[in-house]
């Protein structure tokens, strides 16, 4: 406890600011990951089969890869293609792009449970394609993913440890520990602090997914 407290003391603001930009490369991820997603979820509905197959493929690709993986794809190998994407903007893309397969396979699997006679009611009533989806499908589909949307992502925060991979100028909580441990004997007590804020971060989402989820489910 001691030695928690002294590496505190002496590395309080770096664990502080390493918590801030873990939070940033979670939202800055989840956020377009999950509107992309969205876009991808409501383009595979449209009778098109070319384009169902190719947003298929795009879903099973990066639902399917190690996000590691990918970021190491993006900052070492897309030079080669000259395609230069500097450090955080790379670990935002590759999270990005991770969220938005699931959330389009979450969707889906949203969408599968709306009645079909509900599809033919708003039909019925001169409602165009268009139309019901976004008014009748999606707004449900949305409201029945709530709990799998809040794991996708406390994964995404933690997922964002994988940004010790590369190096950012900024550290996040895997990061420091990293650099503590190389740096002093205090390797144990940093592990625990970033254990704890992670498991503090995650159990905050959780209980917001949840609140959410009480207030919008659909009872059947």
């Amino acid at each position: 406890m001691a030695e928690v407290s002294r590496l505190l003391t002496e590395y309080g603001p770096a664990f502080w600011q390493a918590l801030l930009l873990t939070w940033k490369l979670t939202l800055v991820s989840f956020v377009p990951g999950f509107l992309l997603g969205t876009a991808v979820a409501v383009l595979r509905l449209l009778p098109v089969p070319p384009l169902r197959w190719v947003l298929t493929g795009y879903v099973e690709i990066f639902r399917n890869i190690p996000s590691v993986a990918l970021l190491i794809f993006i900052v070492f190998a897309l030079p080669d293609l000259n395609v230069v994407i500097d450090y955080e903007p790379s670990v935002i893309l590759a999270l990005t792009l991770v969220c938005s397969a699931f959330t389009a396979d979450y969707l889906r699997s949203g969408i599968n449970t709306i009645p079909g006679s509900q599809i033919e009611a708003a039909l019925s009533l001169g409602m165009r394609p268009r139309h019901i989806i976004a008014v009748v499908v999606l707004p449900q589909a949305l409201r029945s993913v709530v709990q799998p949307m809040t794991s996708l992502l406390i994964a995404l925060m933690l997922s964002t440890s994988l940004a010790s991979q590369v190096p950012l100028a900024g550290r996040e909580l895997t990061s420091l520990v990293s650099k503590i441990a190389n740096d002093s004997a205090a390797g144990m007590a940093a592990f625990a602090v970033a254990a704890a804020l992670y498991v503090a971060t995650g159990l905050l989402i959780a209980w917001a997914g949840a609140t959410l989820d009480k207030k919008l489910r659909i009872l059947r």
